[in-house]
């Protein structure tokens, strides 16, 4: 696997080498220098073949404006193209946008487009996509999930075919590294919801080719893709309801490669001939609290409840320790301090004292538990409980299926939830669609502040990045003085690979996009 020795690299030694460099592409006006992964190729062995991935659950979605499943992200991204890319160290490099320049008050920004792209079913991508994907994106009737990572733009123009002029309602340094987002795919402006939900249609190095729902899903390699062909002829993700069966299933040949949660059963796979890397994520874990509920409206029972968390504790209990406490901000440039917390370590006496200024002897929470979607989801919440029922509080946990699980989550539809959530290289992208007031997931997060709407809006006007640091650090300090989540850690993905599957890098925001350069043999 390569590369294999980087990937192996403990956290705090690859998250400082990427800090820098990924937030200096995020803030600059053009595009990187650094091949993306649309100009690279990736390991030794020779193109063709058919990979066969085994993961946990079905895509809920084939909508990537919708997709927040793990599962349905990690096929779209490899289907749809987007403006703007992430290389393998989350440095922003041109994807569908060459390049993209903003003026000098940062009031439009010109964003000039590849020539020569078509979408899966033949028809030509121009500007009057874009348009109409950003608009669209922008609509709230769409309810697309990154509709707030749009917030600052007024208007988009597509004076011709090659060139989109965004007119901004202020400068935003968040852009670029939002525009990578699968959620904001370019998809073509004669496709509707209903024909994409069964048969999705990108620019993206893989298009679509057949699925058998809740078995598998199939891609093929995108003939007319614009960058360098895919070298895979095609990729099965295969439905295998849990990884120790995944494991099974790559030990005997079946399956070739899965990407595995849970750090237990990735120990079973090391040994033999199959291949582990161990990689670092910027995801984290956390105990969601709608504030708008309940009991969980008082401040008070929310910082009872972060007094009561020994997060450590759960940490081991459900990733034996792999991985670290963290506070809010997991983007490697601005990372929250974990131990800047009204309770940094676990105090049932200050839970206590929370819970009587709420005028509380006991709470009961009903929380919301996925299954399926990653490993760890109800062993952290039988935790979870466990350590909150000394505090007098009790989590009444539902255990959910990945799907419906997701379905109530977006709704808001819960007291709390137990949750991982896909982190970011720039924090307006991880949490300015949840905690402004105007965000488009505000309803699922359950807390907002003027506050937070205007550091968030400080966030996205300022450039220098000792300054954005300083504005995130501020927030971060008020998401956690509120306790409008219970952040608890993050933790590592494993790769794990048969012998003959080369070319694939594992990258520390979980995506799957370098598909693209990998190859597999079987001899």
């Amino acid at each position: 696997m390569s590369p294999r020795t980087a990937v192996y690299r403990r956290r705090s030694s690859l998250l400082g080498v990427i800090a820098g460099a990924a937030t200096l592409v995020l803030v600059a006006g053009c595009s990187s220098g650094t091949p993306s992964p649309s100009e690279t190729t990736g390991g030794a062995g020779a193109p063709g073949g058919n990979l066969v991935i085994g993961m946990t659950s079905d895509p809920n979605t084939l909508l990537p404006w919708k997709a927040t499943q793990f599962q349905a992200v990690n096929i779209l991204q490899n289907v749809y193209g987007t403006l703007t890319e992430f290389d393998k160290d989350l440095n922003v490099v041109p994807g569908l946008a060459q390049s993209w320049d903003p003026s000098a008050d940062g009031k439009t920004v010109t964003l000039k487009l590849r020539s020569g792209v078509t979408f899966a079913d033949g028809s030509v991508f121009d500007s009057a996509d874009v348009k109409s994907s950003m608009d669209k994106i922008m609509d709230e009737k769409t309810a697309a999930v990154a509709r707030t990572s749009l917030a600052s733009v007024a208007s988009v123009a597509a004076p011709d075919p090659t060139t989109v002029v965004l007119t901004m309602k202020s400068a935003d340094a968040s852009l670029p590294a939002n525009l990578a987002s699968v959620n904001m795919a370019m998809l073509s402006s004669t496709d509707t919801d209903e024909t994409l939900t069964t048969k999705p249609n990108g620019t993206g190095p893989y298009a679509f080719k057949a699925r058998t729902p809740s078995q598998s899903l199939t891609l093929q390699k995108n003939a007319s893709y614009w960058g360098p062909k895919a070298t895979l002829d095609s990729v099965e993700f295969r439905v295998i309801p849990d990884e120790t069966s995944i494991v099974s299933a790559l030990q005997s040949g079946s399956v070739q490669m899965a990407v595995i949660d849970d750090p237990l059963v990735a120990k079973t796979a090391e040994g033999g001939t199959l291949k582990v890397a161990k990689t670092p994520q910027l995801s984290y874990h956390a105990l969601q609290l709608n504030a708008r509920k309940g009991d969980l409206t008082d401040v008070n029972v929310r910082l009872a409840i972060q007094c009561a968390i020994d997060r450590k504790q759960v940490l081991d209990t459900a990733a034996l320790g792999e991985g670290e406490v963290t506070g809010p901000v997991t983007s490697p440039a601005y990372k929250s301090d974990p131990s800047s917390r009204p309770c940094p370590n676990r105090d049932l006496a200050k839970a206590a004292d929370y819970l009587a200024k709420a005028g509380k002897s006991s709470v009961t929470i009903k929380t919301i538990v996925s299954q399926g979607e990653y490993a760890t989801s109800v062993n952290e919440a039988q935790n979870l409980k466990a350590q909150l029922a000394e505090a007098k509080i009790n989590l009444d946990l539902q255990v959910l299926e990945s799907g419906a699980y997701v379905d109530r989550w977006v709704a808001a539809d819960f007291d709390a939830a137990v949750a991982l959530n896909g982190g970011r290289p720039d924090p307006d992208g991880m949490y300015g669609r949840y905690f402004t007031s105007t965000g488009n997931l505000n309803k699922v997060a359950g807390y907002s502040s003027p506050e937070l709407d205007a550091l968030f809006a400080q966030g996205k006007t300022t450039s220098d990045t000792a300054a954005r640091k300083q504005i995130y650090t501020k927030m971060s300090d008020a998401l956690e003085a509120n306790a409008a989540w219970i952040w608890m850690f993050t933790s590592y993905t494993y790769t794990v690979t048969t012998p003959g599957v080369q070319g694939f890098v594992p990258m520390v925001n979980g995506s799957l996009q370098y598909l693209r350069t990998t190859t597999v043999s079987t001899s």
